[in-house]
């Protein structure tokens, strides 16, 4: 299975089911050095992301990697309240231990422009599974920093698929557009990873089933997540898997297949708020519109088992 070479990351999240699965995905593989994590609001308030990202990291034992708080809120509008999804603690109710460290900060944009600036130009690249706050915020107030990032893989919008909180828009792009659109007008080396490629990647209530039943702490909890997922929504017969897409990407892009598009964000105040459209006039961006959800589903196993 072809892999990346080793990289230097930072995760931005909002944990967030989808996104504790992909940082257990990212403690798990070798490839990711993870310099730290930093917090973002979103799926919850910016206290609990915050503790959660700890929380993770105590499951694995990892008190080494910092977690540094970031934006509480959007720029300039009022976020969204998805409790009856994640549960009012974030992360569906499943066990998982304390922090095993306190904050390492609270100015997330500060953090990763110190951090880029001390890392070689072009080594370090951002994960990004929440809103792109943080990152729209270290554009604005750090551009000599941010122009030093390798590469931002983000999850969120869609393009031709139905949004997942508005008829157009998905929730990530959704709970800041201004981010978002500061963030495609960038000209940072930038892929976003839509519903049009996660809502491919389905894990079924077998595939749980088999992640908790190998015993492994990080497999155990991830199929107990998107358990979690079943019971806060109708579910069907499967549950998309967003963000771990992002890590997935990064590990194996062969699994997906980015094209470029021209991507104009609606930042308006209607319930298309954060809707995506192609434009003529949007920014140019890489986005990944297909993937193989079976070779993908098979990585995430194998990480999170191994």
């Amino acid at each position: 299975m072809p892999t990346a070479p080793a990289r230097t990351v930072v995760i931005d999240t909002d944990p967030g089911i989808d996104d504790a699965v992909a940082i257990l995905l990212a403690l798990k593989s070798a490839e990711f050095d993870i310099r730290g994590i930093t917090t973002v609001a979103g799926n919850i308030g910016i206290a609990t992301t915050t503790r959660n990202a700890g929380r993770i990291l105590a499951l694995e034992g990892r008190a080494d990697i910092p977690v540094v708080s970031g934006a509480a809120g959007p720029l300039s509008r009022k976020g969204f309240d998805t409790t009856e999804i994640h549960g009012n603690d974030g992360l569906g109710g499943v066990a998982f231990p304390e922090p095993l460290a306190p904050v390492a900060g609270n100015d997330a944009p500060a953090w990763l422009a110190k951090l880029l600036d001390e890392l070689p130009a072009g080594s370090l690249d951002i994960l990004a599974l929440g809103p792109l706050t943080n990152i729209a915020r270290l554009v604005q107030d750090h551009p000599a920093s941010a122009k030093r990032i390798g590469r931002v893989i983000a999850m969120g919008g869609a393009v031709h698929e139905p949004g997942n909180i508005g008829p157009r828009a998905e929730f990530n792009i959704a709970a800041d557009p201004e981010a978002a659109e500061i963030v495609f007008a960038a000209g940072l080396n930038f892929t976003l990873i839509p519903l049009d490629v996660t809502r491919k990647v389905r894990a079924t209530r077998d595939y749980t089933a088999a992640l908790q039943a190998t015993g492994v702490p990080a497999a155990k909890s991830s199929g107990e997540l998107i358990d979690a997922y079943f019971q806060s929504t109708t579910g069907g017969e499967s549950r998309p898997l967003h963000d771990p897409c992002v890590m997935l990407l990064a590990l194996d892009e062969s699994l997906f297949g980015c094209e470029t598009l021209k991507i104009a964000v609606d930042t308006g105040a209607t319930r298309d708020a954060g809707a995506m459209t192609i434009d003529e006039k949007g920014a140019a961006i890489s986005v990944a519109m297909k993937v193989d959800g079976e070779g993908a589903l098979k990585l995430l196993f194998e990480r999170l088992v191994g």
